[in-house]
């Protein structure tokens, strides 16, 4: 057996540690491996340790995300335990005299999914906050209504939404004065500060453990029928597909479409129902190549007026439209396509709305997002508000009407739900096409229409995954340091740096470059994935659509090819 130094032991020993007291045979099994195999002198091992044990996985505003394996650097029923643990400590040290704080705790049909949000209820009502779990696995969503519907302190969803098949997340929602919505700071640190607090005092099995209650189904069944409410009467049936993306989405979707009285959409039999291997697809997100290939088969046969995918917690929508140009014969529309025109049918309903207290209300959107929407806000008379990228931020906006964000997140309805919402943003989509089809008229034919009356607001996006993460502060910092005057030739007027907050917003790590002519560029690393995102918009509003459609392409694909090559 080779001698250890002594940090390589020290870990060694916090890896047995965590093995005592993982309740899960499955990740103590592969820690138990793993350690055996360190302790013979394989570097690969050891280095697996380190990467595992040496950190661990960093508790913020989005909550906790990643790969399901052992060790506080993944995700586990360890490290889910002590986040129970610690957001019940919050809880109970923020709850008024005398009450007893609640939360409600969903969970998708990723692997580990149900196993962790009952863990989470029974350590949460062992710590003596009255714990609720939802009935089955649902949509994110269904979890974000529940905290507003039965008025509990905190909501947890066990999700990773979109993410490879082997990771898994835990997103924390506020009641109370937060209405519903995403933690943000300093909540997510005075939560963060709790789990070390219970990972460092105790072990798994010495956290006292209680009963938890499971909501009635009357939960599910009044998000279905608040959400239906999102649909005017449709007065035509636009020709649907439908894919969940082998996620949660189609059983409560199809229940908010039929009782919002449409009919029952052609659905992708292979990714209709929830299956945590993902086996159709390489990454499930409907935004990633090829994800949507199944979808536009389905709709070639069905002779699809649309195309309708959730993304497997059902949070985020994408739309395809029919497009003779492409060789699938659809065209999915980015998300700010989508979010252009949910927010003009927002402000067209604000308008219309009945009252004599005048057109009032707020579109907002992120600052990664289409400037397109603050377009369409100064032309009806209503505020606009740009935030942080992440629902937490849109969903505080004051006096919202709609808000979105460009990675197909739309929040359509805040009456009902605070966050991102992918059905009742479908709802919202289908009911457009409704009003459009019996007009005589497609979805493309209203993206014409916007483009005349507000502008061709065209954008692109470079997404540079890393696989090592300081490639990332490396290029951030280079842009600090030696700011381009110019992005293929088109002048930088000026570049606004959010690291200390920039006017109403706090501080982000963000770059905004300001062109010449109206481009913009966002610079800013994920906070989800190890990837470093770049978000470029331009506009065109001088001639003809298709003068103006190209104006603003052109511009678009100038700026995109100057920042790959300024990032490398």
């Amino acid at each position: 057996m080779p001698q250890l130094n002594p940090v390589d032991a020290e870990r060694l020993a916090f890896a047995e540690s965590w093995i005592a007291q993982d309740p899960d045979p499955e990740t103590r099994a592969e820690l138990a491996a793993l350690v055996e195999d360190a302790r013979a002198g394989d570097p690969a091992a050891s280095a697996d340790l380190a990467d595992r044990f040496d950190t661990r996985l960093a508790f913020g505003t989005a909550g906790l995300r990643g790969e399901i394996a052992a060790g506080p650097n993944r995700m586990n029923r360890v490290l889910v335990s002590q986040a129970a643990a610690g957001l019940a400590g919050y809880l109970l040290e923020h709850a008024h005299p005398g009450t007893t704080p609640s939360v409600v705790i969903g969970y998708d049909g990723r692997k580990n999914s149900a196993v962790f949000a009952r863990d989470s209820a029974a350590i949460m009502a062992g710590a003596g906050v009255r714990a609720v779990l939802l009935p089955q696995m649902l949509p994110t969503p269904v979890l974000a209504f529940a905290v507003r519907h039965l008025g509990t302190s905190a909501g947890v969803m066990v999700t990773a939404s979109h993410n490879p098949p082997n990771d898994n997340g835990y997103k924390v929602y506020l009641g109370g004065g937060d209405h519903g919505s995403q933690i943000v700071a300093p909540a997510d640190a005075e939560i963060a500060a709790h789990i070390l607090r219970v990972a460092e005092s105790t072990t798994v099995p010495e956290l006292p453990r209680g009963d938890f209650e499971t909501a009635p189904e009357s939960v599910i069944d009044e998000y279905v029928r608040q959400t239906a409410l999102v649909a005017d009467t449709p007065a035509a049936q636009p020709r649907a597909v439908y894919t969940a993306m082998h996620g949660v989405g189609w059983e409560t979707a199809a229940r908010v479409l039929a009782v919002a009285g449409f009919d029952a959409p052609a659905v992708v039999d292979d990714q209709i129902s929830p299956d945590p291997a993902f086996p159709t697809v390489a990454f499930p997100n409907p935004e990633e190549p090829g994800a949507m290939d199944l979808s536009f088969a389905r709709a070639r046969t069905a002779h699809a007026e649309l195309v309708i995918a959730n993304d497997p917690d059902a949070d985020r929508l994408a739309i395809a439209i029919p497009d003779a140009a492409s060789a699938e014969g659809y065209r999915r529309l980015t998300g700010n396509e989508v979010g252009l025109l949910l927010g003009w049918r927002a402000a067209r309903r604000a308008a219309a709305a009945p009252g004599d207290a005048g057109l009032h209300g707020t579109l907002a959107c992120s600052i990664v997002s289409s400037p397109g929407l603050e377009a369409v806000a100064r032309a009806y008379g209503l505020d606009f508000q740009a935030t942080l990228t992440g629902f937490k931020w849109i969903s505080r906006a004051t006096d919202l009407v709609f808000g979105f964000e460009e990675a197909l997140g739309y929040l359509v309805n805040p009456e009902t739900v605070r966050d991102k919402d992918g059905i009742s943003a479908a709802v919202a989509f289908l009911s457009l096409a409704a009003e459009l089809k019996a007009a005589g008229k497609t979805v493309a034919d209203h993206l014409d229409e916007f483009i005349e009356r507000f502008g061709c607001y065209a954008s692109a996006q470079i997404s540079l995954r890393v696989t090592d993460l300081s490639r990332i502060g490396e290029i951030m910092a280079r842009l600090r340091a030696e700011p381009p005057a110019a992005v293929d030739g088109i002048r930088v007027e000026r570049i606004e740096d959010l690291a200390d907050g920039f006017g109403a917003l706090p501080p982000s790590d963000v770059l905004r470059i300001v062109l010449e002519g109206g481009g913009r560029i966002m610079v800013r690393p994920s906070g989800t994935e190890p990837k470093l995102k770049v978000y470029i918009d331009a506009v065109g509003t001088e001639g003809s659509i298709a003068e103006r459609r190209a104006a603003a392409s052109d511009a678009v694909a100038r700026i995109e090819a100057g920042m790959r090559e300024l990032i490398g």
